[in-house]
C-alpha cells in the first residue's frame, strides 16, 4: 500500500461516487490547469486506495492531465460483494474498461499501482480500444518477489482466523519503509488507514491476494499490446525485483524509468518528479520497438 502523508484535497478536486453500467465508484477527480491534454485513471494497490494518489493529482493537473484515482470495487470507499468470485482478474478488469467509457474523454490512459498494476493490464488486454497507453507503477507482469509473498500469505491466514479489528492490531501491516502504521504520522492519518483497513472488504484482500501469489508471467502479453506501455518505479522497490522489472522493459520495449531515492510508492514520496515523467512519456509516446 501508500501511505499518505496528508489527506487534503488538491485544488480543483471533487470527490464523488461515479457511475457506471459495473455500479458506482468513489474517486478523486482533479481537474487540469489549463487547456486539457488527456485524462488518466488511477488505480490504487493492495491494501491501498485513491488516497494513494493525493500528492500526485495536483502535479498532473500542472501539466495538464485530468487526474482520476478511484477505489476499486470493495476498496475503502466502494462498496463491494461478500464472494471472492466478484475479485476475479476479470471482473476487476470490466470494472476499469467500465469506469474509463463513462468519463466522457475518449481513449484514456490508464495506470496502475501495484496490485492496480495487475488490475490495469487485465483491463488493457480485455479493451484495448479504451486506453491511450498503460503505465505500470511499482508492478510487474508477474507475481510479487518471495519475502512479500510470506506477508500476503501471512495477511491472508490470519484474515481467515481473526476479525479484522484483531488483525490490524496484532499484525501493524507495514509500509514499504518497514514501519508501523501509524509510526511518526499525524493522528487523522492514523485514523484514516485504520478506517480505510476496516472498511476494505475481506473478499477483496483474499482475492486480491491470491493474484499477487499466483499471477503468472504476462511479458508476453504485455508486448502484444497495441497502445504504448511504460513501466516505472523507485530505485529502491521491494514489492518486485527491480531486475526483474528492468529485464520486463527490455522484453517489451516499454519505456523504462527508475526515480532515484523512491521505495514502492514514488507517488507519495516523489510526486513532482514522477508526474513530470509520466508526462513526458504521455506527451509523446511513440510505437514501441
Amino acid at each position: 500500500m501508500s501511505k499518505p502523508r496528508s489527506l487534503a484535497l488538491p485544488p480543483r478536486t471533487r470527490a464523488y461516487r461515479l457511475s457506471t453500467t459495473r455500479g458506482d465508484f468513489a474517486v478523486l477527480d482533479t481537474a487540469p490547469v489549463g487547456e486539457r491534454r488527456g485524462t488518466v485513471l488511477l488505480l490504487p494497490g493492495y491494501t491501498g486506495s485513491k488516497e494513494d494518489f493525493l500528492a500526485l493529482l495536483g502535479p498532473l493537473a500542472e501539466h495538464g492531465y485530468r487526474a482520476l484515482a478511484v477505489d476499486g470495487r470493495g476498496q475503502h470507499e466502494t462498496p463491494g460483494p461478500r464472494g471472492r468470485h466478484a475479485y476475479r482478474r476479470r471482473a476487476l478488469a470490466l470494472d476499469v474498461v467500465a469506469q474509463a467509457a463513462v468519463l466522457g474523454d475518449g481513449p484514456v490512459h490508464l495506470l496502475g499501482h501495484s496490485f492496480g498494476g495487475l488490475v490495469a493490464r487485465a483491463a488493457a488486454e480485455l479493451a484495448p480500444g479504451a486506453f491511450r497507453s498503460l503505465t505500470l507503477l511499482s508492478s510487474g507482469p508477474g507475481r510479487v518477489a518471495r519475502p512479500q509473498r510470506v506477508r500476503v500469505l501471512a495477511l491472508r491466514g490470519a484474515l481467515a482466523l481473526l476479525p479484522k479489528e484483531r488483525v490490524w492490531l496484532a499484525t501493524r501491516w507495514l509500509d514499504s519503509r518497514g514501519e508501523e502504521p501509524g509510526a511518526g504520522d499525524p493522528p487523522e492519518i492514523v485514523r484514516f488507514l485504520r478506517r480505510r483497513w476496516m472498511r476494505t472488504r475481506i473478499a477483496q484482500l483474499a482475492g486480491a491476494g491470491r493474484l499477487l501469489l499466483s499471477d503468472p508471467d504476462g511479458t508476453a502479453r504485455l508486448a502484444a499490446l497495441p497502445m504504448p506501455v511504460h513501466i516505472a518505479y523507485g530505485a529502491d522497490e521491494m514489492v518486485w525485483p527491480t531486475h526483474g522489472l528492468a529485464e520486463a522493459a527490455a522484453r517489451t520495449g516499454a519505456h523504462h524509468t527508475v526515480v532515484a531515492g523512491a521505495g514502492h510508492s514514488p507517488n507519495v514520496s516523489h510526486p513532482e518528479e514522477l508526474a513530470a515523467r509520466l508526462a513526458a512519456f504521455w506527451d509523446g509516446p511513440g510505437p514501441r520497438p
